[in-house]
């Protein structure tokens, strides 16, 4: 059965409402249209000849023919299965680190009985506030000290530290029962075999949403990675797309377009295919507790 929405029929016969509930659609459309566009402009300069990408005024649709072969070009002038492996690697390690640190340190939080669980709690609610630039560098020189410097631990360790994700975790395992954790206990299962067989089985919905996250962050930052790696061999796809696309002289601008189209695919295909978990993460998330 559909869930019933905000506005019912009854409410879309006041004129008032009507014209409210379409000006909603129209921002809405707007805002649709502003975020598809670029996606529209890539894909369709990836398909034309330089010439006519840089010919005034410009067209949206190529008129010179469709080249395909242009996305074959861009995959050749860059090694995107190297740049992807590395991606992937600092991906699966931040998702690691982000489920076994945070969600135990949430879980303690959420079921232990933790002294000052909730000024703890506090406290890392309050480091949200601070701009992430006023630590760079100070997590750089601890990185640079611990000689970890152009390694994936320089990904990993930080990675242990999101505020976000781990409040993330504790309103989702707020939410669940303590009876459950309780009888286990009771049944003899310490604290490390209630986090991984309840409440880790239990969270799959806000670990999806997390996964996103994560993955989004991995796929898109390329300034840290510049800072702490230093091997070409080593970049992921956002570092060597800056540093070998967008920074390039004697790349064709067709190419360029061809090689951030092919860039912008798998992180939508991925928000569309786990679209359903990250809505109903958040909301849980959000509201739990």
């Amino acid at each position: 059965m559909p869930e019933r929405g905000i506005l019912s029929s009854y409410d879309l016969k006041k004129p008032g409402t009507r014209i409210g509930y379409w000006l909603m659609v129209l921002v809405i459309f707007i805002m649709a249209c502003a975020m598809i566009y670029p996606i529209l402009v890539s894909f369709f300069n990836s398909l034309k000849t330089n010439v006519e990408v840089n010919s005034f005024p410009p067209r949206f649709l190529p008129a010179d023919g469709w080249h395909w072969e242009n996305f074959k070009t861009g995959w050749e002038y860059l090694e995107l299965p190297l740049f992807l492996r590395n991606t992937m690697i600092i991906f699966v390690g931040n998702m690691v680190v982000t489920v076994v640190v945070l969600g135990l340190a949430a879980f303690s939080l959420s079921k232990l009985n933790v002294p000052k669980s909730r000024t703890i709690a506090m406290f890392f609610l309050i480091t949200l506030f601070i701009p992430p630039t006023t630590y760079l560098i100070p997590n750089f020189l601890n990185l640079k000290d611990l000689g970890l410097l152009n390694s994936y631990a320089a990904f990993w360790l930080p990675a242990g530290a999101s505020a976000f994700n781990l409040l993330l975790l504790k309103n989702f395992f707020d939410g669940l029962h303590h009876e459950m954790f309780e009888a286990a206990r009771i049944d003899g299962a310490s604290e490390l075999r209630c986090f991984a067989q309840i409440a880790v089985p239990l969270s799959l919905p806000i670990i999806s949403t997390l996964g996103i996250f994560v993955f989004s962050t991995a796929w898109n930052d390329w300034f840290w990675p510049s800072l702490v790696m230093h091997g070409d061999q080593t970049y992921p796809l956002a570092t060597a797309i800056y540093k070998y696309v967008l920074q390039a002289t004697r790349l064709d601008v067709n190419i360029r377009f061809a090689i951030l189209f092919m860039v912008m695919l798998p992180p939508i295909a991925v928000f569309l295919a786990f679209q359903r978990y990250i809505m109903g993460g958040l909301s849980m998330g959000g509201v739990k507790g």
